[in-house]
């Protein structure tokens, strides 16, 4: 209950940063970050979207990165270990700004997906060393390559984006942790929660049989709800 609660309030306390980083993101290739100037500056803004220099309304509804991050945090919070739970806060964090910016332009930036890959390259070393399992990184290693090509060749097939192949190999390295069956659960429930969108969507009208649909959200929900289950 205690890492529950305490996930909760790390959520709500990281939200306004994530929050300006979504906003700040969710724009075409190529294109500048989005966002007024005081957003910028202060590289935060509140539930309401509404920036407090200038008043403009920008980024995802209100209260819907505070909940999201808030819900992310309480399942951190009470499914990490000692060891795992600097690795797992990063790729939480950055995951709910990928999964807004996602959601919203239908990219996962470079710059977001390098630094969360650079975040887990460095963490993750150090989680096995203070768990005394340096033999798992082989593992994590080949998890991650694996998902790499696989993604990467459905990539350049067409159904998956470059991001998302970009995405793969981070999350692969994470779920290898808990044994290759989280692995292929992690991949398996992704898969099944981007056939439940779509579906979703099309029954509602809101997207036609060909429209891509963000999978970026799917492969993050799919790995936490493995890890929930592999505790």
């Amino acid at each position: 209950m205690i890492g529950l609660l305490t996930g909760v309030g790390a959520g709500l306390l990281a939200a306004p940063v994530l929050r300006a980083e979504a906003t700040r993101r969710a724009v075409p290739f190529g294109e500048p970050p989005a966002g007024c100037d005081c957003a910028a500056v202060r590289r935060w803004l509140p539930a309401t979207g509404r920036c407090p220099g200038c008043g403009r309304q920008s980024g995802p509804g209100p209260l819907t990165v505070e909940l999201v991050a808030a819900a992310v945090g309480a399942a951190v919070g009470s499914a990490a270990p000692w060891p795992l739970l600097p690795l797992l806060a990063w790729i939480a964090l950055l995951g709910v700004v990928l999964g807004f910016v996602d959601v919203a332009v239908h990219r996962l930036p470079d710059a977001l997906t390098l630094r969360l890959a650079l975040g887990v390259a460095v963490l993750l070393p150090v989680a096995a060393l203070l768990d005394h399992r340096p033999g798992v990184l082989l593992r994590c290693l080949l998890a991650a390559a694996v998902l790499g090509v696989v993604y990467g060749a459905l990539a350049m097939l067409g159904p998956m984006g470059l991001g998302d192949a970009k995405l793969a190999p981070v999350l692969g390295a994470l779920l290898a942790w808990y044994g290759w069956r989280t692995v292929f659960s992690g991949v398996f429930t992704g898969f099944l929660l981007g056939a439940l969108w779509g579906l979703a969507l099309l029954v509602t009208r809101r997207a036609r049989a060909r429209d891509p649909i963000p999978f970026g959200p799917c492969m993050l929900l799919g790995a936490l709800v493995a890890v929930l289950a592999a505790r």
